[in-house]
């Protein structure tokens, strides 16, 4: 707690504010500090109206490239809990590290992660895009409801209730996309980074990612010639773009190699007045990989 205080004061001076605390923005509440819009969306679906859940990404903005402003490493350092997946925001993971190890919660400990592709020169040995698997997402939502129901007993059924609620719609989902993708004259999906690899190991497709895991790395030329051969041989239709992260140098392959591009969400964010959600992202995607791919 000395160390949480120490951090509040510092920091506050440098910013010339005052107030400090899990429950100084949120209205009265605890406050949840969630790193970007999957884990956002889920900590308000299983908290309700308990917690007060700040989404440390804006809306609209690419959450690999996040910096955290000083007021919110201070949000980090005084949440009741900080969400997060470790290994998509090298800030956030600083910030958990220097001032919220004892009340964090990592979701990708949470589940069976998959290796990084093997073309990779990531820093991580894993690929942390877990949220794009409905299952491994349900499991999430499961152990969020018990560690909030652990900080507040008093509503613990309520989060047991609507972890509950969150899985039965997740494995729904499963089942939709298992149905749709089952039979389908592709398999090979070329994405614009390698976000896809939990979906395609669900639903039994092979990803192939122009950029790797950061969307903003510059593909070599030799690489992406190997890409243009990989369409032409596999007779892919689609080189997939996405909303958050520029479409320029997926563009350029899909016209090298004379097919069309879609936009396919790795559901990282939602931009400012979207009425999507996590749900209306995810089968969205799925009727774009349905037609993409042929599946009848």
């Amino acid at each position: 707690m000395v160390t949480r205080r120490f951090l509040c004061l510092a920091l506050s001076a440098a910013l010339l504010a005052g107030g400090c605390g899990a429950r100084a923005s949120g209205g009265g509440k605890p406050k949840i500090a969630a790193a970007f819009y999957p884990l956002a969306w889920l900590a308000g679906q299983v908290a309700g109206p308990g917690f007060h859940v700040q989404n440390l990404t804006k809306p609209g903005a690419e959450p690999h490239d996040l910096e955290l402003t000083p007021r919110q490493v201070i949000d980090v350092g005084e949440s009741s809990l900080a969400f997060y997946v470790k290994g998509v925001q090298p800030a956030v993971d600083k910030a958990v590290r220097e001032h919220a190890k004892n009340h964090s919660l990592d979701a990708e400990t949470l589940v069976t992660t998959l290796p990084a592709p093997q073309d990779e020169t990531h820093d991580g040995a894993h690929d942390p895009h877990l949220w794009l698997d409905p299952t491994r997402f349900a499991t999430v939502a499961t152990a969020l409801g018990e560690r909030l129901a652990r900080i507040d007993s008093a509503g613990a059924a309520g989060y047991r209730a609507r972890a509950a609620q969150v899985v039965t719609r997740l494995n729904a989902l499963d089942g939709e996309f298992r149905t749709g993708l089952r039979t389908c004259a592709r398999k090979d999906i070329v994405t614009g980074h390698s976000a896809f690899g939990y979906l395609a190991a669900r639903y039994g497709l092979r990803q192939v990612g122009v950029s790797g895991l950061d969307p903003e790395a510059e593909p070599s030329p030799q690489r992406m010639a190997d890409l243009t051969d990989l369409i032409r041989r596999t007779g892919a239709t689609t080189v997939f773009t996405e909303t958050l992260a520029s479409p320029k140098t997926a563009a350029t392959l899909a016209q090298e190699a004379g097919v069309r591009t879609e936009v396919l969400d790795p559901v990282e964010g939602v931009k400012h007045g979207s009425h999507d959600d996590y749900f209306s992202i995810m089968r969205r995607d799925l009727t774009t990989l349905r037609t993409a791919l042929g599946c009848s």
